[in-house]
């Protein structure tokens, strides 16, 4: 009995021993956690507030060209800004931060000079009376290149300062007088504006677009597509006619009164006024059945126009 007591004693012992360590290690490794939390720094909160020069983005389609600009805009907030901020003379990253990009997305020509597709950085030297405006091939820098590279520079041309009748507060940069073979990259900030042109290459597409297509089984909405764009670009007004006949005979079935007024500005532009009268009238018809009021005055006065009874 004595030797059973004993040996249940021993391992009674042995096993409190055991839960008396585990419970210490836990309390050994709760401190140890509670240390290192105190240790550890929590990163520093964000604060959101707005950047003083903020950035902005253009997009624009010149012709079949997407045209895109990325740039920060600065304000003059009471400074003097050309000759002074930006001194004349010097080059300037053209806003502020990082630099001003613009991206073709195909090949553009600026000052008879052929520039690839791509993303640029744009850099300007202003001074008094006209801007240097370049394009570098290098758009990774933090405003200006540490070393000016002039081998990285694909394009660069001299544009007119006009100045402006008010000051413009924020740096702005804008695409003006937009046709669809070229438009004009603006520049204003205080009481100045430079424009920089360029041109993209437009009829070359529409013209290998159009080949393509005749060359397979073309719609009525293709010969319609085909046929204005020749009469708007002043090319070969027969192959327009032929095109937009065409276009009014696979459609027969569901005329349309702007396929007709198309029909009637060709064939008058060919001097075929009878064919171009009996357009007109069509059109002018079914333009009344879709109460298009536009068309309708359109057609009246073209009919005017031409004499029709």
């Amino acid at each position: 009995m004595r030797k059973i007591s004993f040996k249940l004693l021993s391992t009674l012992t042995v096993f409190s021993l055991l839960i008396l360590t585990s419970c210490q290690n836990n309390e050994t490794k709760e401190v140890v956690e509670k240390k290192v939390e105190k240790t550890v720094k929590k990163p520093a909160a964000k604060i959101s507030a707005p950047q003083p020069s903020p950035s902005s983005t253009l997009i624009q389609k010149v012709g079949l060209t997407d045209v895109t600009v990325e740039y920060s805009r600065p304000s003059m907030k009471g400074r003097a800004i050309f000759g002074d901020l930006v001194p004349y003379g010097k080059t300037w990253r053209t806003g502020a931060n990082a630099n001003t990009k613009i991206t073709f997305s195909t090949d553009v020509t600026i000052a008879e000079k052929n520039v690839a597709k791509g993303t640029y950085a744009v850099y300007t030297v202003p001074n008094k009376e006209s801007w240097d405006i370049m394009l570098y091939s290098d758009t990774k820098n933090w405003g200006n290149p540490k070393e000016w590279d002039d081998t990285k520079v694909v394009a660069k041309t001299s544009a007119k300062v006009l100045k402006m009748p008010m000051d413009v507060e924020t740096f702005t940069i804008t695409f003006d007088d937009l046709t669809n073979n070229s438009g004009v990259l603006g520049f204003l900030w205080e009481d100045v504006y430079v424009g920089m042109q360029f041109d993209v290459p437009t009829d070359k597409n529409v013209m290998a677009s159009i080949d393509e297509v005749m060359k397979g089984k073309p719609n009525a909405r293709a010969y319609y597509d085909a046929a204005v764009y020749f009469k708007t670009t002043n090319k070969d007004v027969n192959k327009a006619m032929t095109w937009i006949d065409k276009a009014i005979e696979m459609s027969k079935e569901d005329p349309k009164f702007y396929y007709y007024r198309q029909q009637a500005l060709i064939h008058a532009k060919a001097g075929d006024k009878e064919g171009a009268i009996i357009a007109a009238k069509e059109s002018l018809k079914l333009a009344e059945i879709a109460k298009n009021e536009g068309y309708v005055k359109m057609n009246k006065a073209s009919l005017k126009e031409w004499g029709a009874q």
